[in-house]
This record gives C-alpha cells, sequence and structure tokens, in this order.
C-alpha cells in the first residue's frame, strides 16, 4: 500500500472526514445511524456521531472500532475507520469470521471539530464514566499544581515553569505525568477535567451500545488515540478491567508486548473514569476483551504543553486572534503528524490490530 493511497483516507478538517466516513459507508450498502450533536463545528457545520455496522444485527461476535473519544485525536482514528472500511481482505475475513463490526465515528464531534481534546463542556470524555450519584476522586497532586498547569499568562513566566520543575525534582516524571493526565474533578477551567455530570457524548454512547452491544456474546474494542510514546508507533493498551483472565485473552489476541495501566507498563498514568467500563455496564452478557491503540506523535512534555496552551487559550477568548489560532494549530498538529510516513505507519498497524481482533473473536 502506498503513502498515497493511504492518505487518502485521512482528512484536513472533521467536516471533511465526516464526508470521506459517510461516503464509504453509502458505497459499502451500508445505513448510517447519526445521532446529531446539540451544536454546530467550527466551519458551522452539523456534528454527529456516526454508526456503521458491517454484519449481522444478532452476531455473537462484535467489534466496535471508535475514533475521536479526545475529538482533535479523531483525525488518527477516523483516517484508520474509513481505511478498514474500504479494505476488501479486512471485510471479508470479518464476514467469514462471522463477526459483525461496528463503527463508532467520532464519539466527541465537537472536540474534532473545534481542534480541542475535550467536549464542549471543556471534559475529557475518557475521565466522564463515574456514578455521578457517588463521591468522585480526588487528586491532590493537580491540586497543587492547578494554577502552574493554566497560569494567568500565557506563556508561562519563569516563577510558573520552576513550580512544575520542582513538582518533578522532587518526587519525578510519573508523578507529574499522574497527577495532570489521571483525571481531577475539581477544576473545571483545567485540563483533564472529568466533569461532574455525563457529558452529551457519554450519554450518547450508551446508547449506542444498548442498541448494537447488548446482543453478542463476544465483544472486542479498539479505541484508536494519539499523543504518547514514539512518534508513529502504536502502543496496544489494555483496555479491561484488571483482570488476568481478560488480560490473557488479550495478550493472545494481540501480542506479549501489550501494555496495561495496571501493571506500569504503558506510557500512560493510572487513569479513572475510563470510558471502555461502559462495555461491563451496558453488554454485560458478552465476554469483553479491548485495546485503546495509542499513536506518538511528539514528546510528552511538548504534548502537555500543547494542552495548557489550548486551556489557557480556551479560557482568555479575548487573547489576540493569531496568539488563538497559533495555539490551536499546535493543539491540532500535538495529536496528528500530518506526514504520509506517519500515516502509513498508522495504517499498517491498525490494520494488523483489527486483524488480530477479528481473529481472536472468531476463536471458538
Amino acid at each position: 500500500m502506498t503513502h498515497s493511497h493511504v492518505s487518502q483516507h485521512f482528512s484536513q478538517s472533521y467536516q471533511e472526514a465526516r464526508a470521506k466516513f459517510l461516503a464509504v459507508a453509502d458505497a459499502c450498502g451500508m445505513d448510517v445511524q447519526s445521532h446529531v450533536h446539540p451544536m454546530i463545528g467550527r466551519d458551522g457545520e452539523t456534528l454527529a456521531m456516526d454508526v456503521v455496522l458491517d454484519g449481522a444485527r444478532d452476531a455473537r461476535s462484535l467489534l466496535i472500532i471508535s475514533s475521536a473519544c479526545h475529538g482533535v485525536e479523531g483525525y488518527c482514528g477516523s483516517g484508520v475507520q474509513t481505511l478498514l472500511l474500504r479494505d476488501a481482505a479486512f471485510r471479508q475475513a470479518a464476514a467469514l469470521a462471522q463477526v459483525a463490526v461496528l463503527y463508532i465515528h467520532a464519539l466527541n464531534p465537537y472536540g474534532f471539530s473545534w481542534w480541542r481534546r475535550t467536549t464542549q463542556e471543556n471534559v475529557d470524555l475518557n475521565r466522564n464514566f463515574h456514578d455521578f450519584s457517588q463521591p468522585l476522586p480526588r487528586n491532590p497532586g493537580y491540586d497543587e499544581l492547578a494554577a502552574a498547569l493554566v497560569p494567568p499568562t500565557w506563556p508561562p513566566s519563569a516563577e510558573i515553569n520552576a513550580i512544575t520543575q520542582r513538582f518533578v525534582q522532587t518526587r519525578g516524571m510519573d508523578a507529574l505525568q499522574a497527577a495532570i493526565s489521571g483525571g481531577q474533578y475539581d477544576h473545571p477551567e483545567g485540563v483533564f477535567y472529568g466533569g461532574r455530570n455525563p457529558t452529551w457524548s457519554h450519554t450518547t454512547l450508551r446508547h449506542v451500545l444498548q442498541d448494537h452491544a447488548t446482543r453478542c456474546e463476544r465483544l472486542g474494542w479498539i479505541d484508536v488515540h494519539t499523543g504518547l510514546g514514539p512518534s508513529g508507533v502504536g502502543e496496544r493498551i489494555f483496555a479491561c478491567a484488571d483482570d488476568a483472565a481478560a488480560l490473557e485473552r488479550a495478550r493472545a489476541w494481540w501480542g506479549d508486548k501489550l501494555t496495561s495501566i495496571y501493571d506500569g507498563s504503558s506510557t500512560s498514568a493510572p487513569l479513572q473514569g475510563l470510558m471502555w467500563m461502559t462495555a461491563y455496564q451496558e453488554c454485560a452478557q458478552a465476554e469483553y476483551t479491548g485495546i485503546a491503540l495509542e499513536y506518538g506523535t511528539l514528546p510528552i512534555m511538548e504534548m502537555m504543553n500543547a494542552l495548557r496552551a489550548d486551556q489557557w487559550a480556551e479560557n482568555h477568548p479575548e487573547a489576540p486572534a493569531a496568539m488563538l489560532a497559533q495555539i490551536k494549530r499546535q493543539t491540532r498538529d500535538a495529536f496528528y503528524t500530518d506526514t504520509d510516513e506517519w500515516k502509513s505507519r498508522v495504517a499498517e498497524q491498525a490494520l494488523d490490530a483489527a486483524f488480530a481482533a477479528v481473529r481472536g473473536l472468531a476463536l471458538r
């Protein structure tokens, strides 16, 4: 597969990405279920969580492939989904294995369109899956750093930078990553905010699972992300409860290099409020096995600083237009490496992971 052939599946805007996804679904003769978002996109376009099922509604095995949990990361995930829908060999393999494939395009269409990682509520969707009738987790590390992470001015002053530097010197980089990205529920104008209520995307995803994933006996899930790890490397992160049988199954499907937040082998810090926990809640009848497929883009501190700048810009709409535009572009580039080589690496690893999931779901 040539670089140029791969790149045609990727896009330069949410509007273009959605149009490509809908066009290939139509060309394949598939129905699209569109859950229209209450807000509009940056170009005035309709926003939606679009759902396509390739296979039987009552299939015993179902594979979910989802994109844009973290909005702007959808540039990668949408390209992967469009590529897979256009790949005749993958579709044939799934059909022969009697595995239905459910594509959930743009879990967070607002963030995708507006070049934000968060939803319109400024919520990190992958920290938003809690029982909000219960006390929410505390993050004292974030509380300590909150004023420095999203400072009054941008770029941060030397005094502000010294606060995070001291934190790293005394506790280490892993502790900094955990404090920042683990999820927090007390700073609504901060980064990695998990919210105080279910977001539109949270509620809509539950409806999609109720519609499509309550009849299968076996459920697989590949959720595509970007931003952590070496550039172009697709880390396969165990996305199940901390369960030995599920881990053994996931390693049988996706290989021994599978990493986990539970044993510290992943580039991701331990997280809370994770989206895929809905598989246990809404699809309790199924044996569930899933991964987050996390593609690296920039070094971690560059990625973190892009998110900090984006949050500052969101909090300061009065800032000069040129500065805001530059920060927005920086955010997109932090989560989407717009080169043919990067996209080809993404595609190759995504196809491998998707074929592996089909083989795993077919085993019985």
